[in-house]
């Protein structure tokens, strides 16, 4: 497995396995689905996007982006995602150990997690064992696709 940075190519695989976590519900803020030309203009957008990548498939991404402006800017962001049916292969751990990586070199000194919903439990405990802090709880802070509220956890690693 490779994970290097996307090509247009990749596009149509990334915009599907993104969508996926989208429509599940249960982690990523977004509610709206991208489309060819938002998905496009999505990740063209961030400051970097990674993807993982075994003969020719895309298993997995992720973007890498500013957390915040100014005197906060050196703080960065990341999400990941991995298609639904390659989960528990590590995918993740390989994409999030590159994002620190590459976090590092374009020059942001911490990588900080918003809103990593508290039922997560398989993120958690990856952020965790790379050593990742957590912040705290934000009770309520997560709204479920069922319309239930989850507390969130926000986390953050040194870089």
């Amino acid at each position: 497995m490779l994970i290097r940075a996307y090509k247009e190519q990749d596009l149509e695989e990334m915009i599907r396995i993104w969508n996926e976590i989208v429509e599940e519900g249960i982690a990523f803020p977004q509610e709206e689905c991208l489309d060819s030309e938002s998905g496009k203009a999505f990740f063209a957008a961030q400051t970097y996007t990674g993807v993982a990548e075994d003969n020719g498939q895309i298993l997995g991404l992720y973007i890498l982006h500013p957390n915040n402006v100014g005197r906060c800017g050196h703080i960065c962001n990341a999400s990941y995602a991995v298609a639904s049916g390659l989960r528990g292969r590590h995918i993740g751990e390989k994409l999030v150990l590159d994002c620190l990586r590459q976090a590092a070199e374009e020059g942001f000194k911490v990588l900080q997690f918003n809103a990593v919903v508290e039922s997560n439990v398989h993120a958690r405990h990856l952020y965790e064992r790379l050593g990742f802090v957590q912040l705290g709880t934000i009770p309520g802070g997560f709204r479920m696709k069922d319309g239930r509220y989850e507390n969130i956890c926000p986390y953050y690693h040194l870089l």
